[in-house]
């Protein structure tokens, strides 16, 4: 597979000194989180501030992995990287419509018998997930005007969009959809791609990822979870297919939430 960079990387990566696989793997920056260490190999966070092609400083977020594959029907003996699974679905997602990270630089290499890869994006700055809204709301009491409705219908629309190519984010929780602004209007980003795969169906999709959501997003009223679905259906009042939505989210609440006593 050959390196993949965005039209800017290239200056940006000359000016720091950047401009290998080798030098940007030889970092010693330190993590940002504590490396994943699992799979034989391990795959590990670092955040980098860089001088910008116009001379300000921007911040970046360089993953970088050893050994680290995951393994499907597609590949079964030898696997993929996360990261290249990831990559793709960054660029899948962008191709459908759906915001997410601002990719700069993806590349594999084999050496020896290991197997390295390194995705380098760009920060979300000014941007927050939306488990932390609702944490700094909450001590505000929810927001009942327009950003809350707005805020609502973008994350509902980004979702509907992302479903109706078949693709499940299968990791739909709050802490991996950030919100910002952008051009005065509520912006919606959606990370942590590595789980996202195409479906066979949208019901499958829809299902899998407002489950998801439904079930993490705490202390938000009955109404406005209703008002979500309105928005993602694209309709004004419930319906048969509103009300269908609502009791199969529903019927899957309780048999986690029974699931979990059993097991206590």
């Amino acid at each position: 597979m050959q390196d993949h960079s965005s039209s800017d990387w290239p200056a940006i990566a000359a000016a720091n000194g950047l401009d290998s696989f080798e030098s940007i793997w030889a970092l010693d920056i330190g993590w940002f989180e504590p490396p994943n260490v699992r799979r034989g190999g391990w795959s590990g966070v670092s955040r980098l501030e860089l001088i910008s092609t116009d001379g300000h400083h921007e911040a970046l977020f360089i993953k970088r992995q050893e050994n680290h594959e995951t393994f499907s029907w597609r590949h079964p003996f030898k696997g993929i990287s996360t990261f290249r699974r990831e990559f793709r679905n960054l660029e899948r997602l962008h191709s459908v419509g759906v915001a997410t990270l601002d990719l700069l630089y993806f590349a594999e290499r084999n050496i020896a018998a290991d197997r390295r890869a390194i995705l380098i994006t760009r920060e979300l700055t000014g941007y927050k997930p939306l488990d932390v809204c609702l944490a700094e709301w909450r001590q505000q009491g929810l927001p009942r005007g327009t950003v809350w409705r707005e805020t609502l219908q973008r994350i509902a629309a980004v979702a509907r969009v992302m479903h109706r190519q078949r693709i499940q984010h299968n990791c739909f929780h709050p802490k991996h959809i950030f919100l910002g602004e952008l051009h005065g209007q509520v912006d919606v980003r959606l990370i942590d791609l590595e789980k996202a795969k195409r479906c066979w169906s949208t019901e499958q999709a829809m299902l899998r990822d407002l489950d998801a959501l439904n079930r993490r997003v705490k202390a938000v009223r009955n109404t406005d979870r209703l008002r979500f679905l309105l928005a993602y259906h694209e309709v004004e009042r419930v319906n048969h297919t509103v009300r269908k939505t609502w009791n199969r989210l529903l019927a899957l609440y309780r048999k986690k939430r029974r699931s979990r006593l059993l097991h206590k």
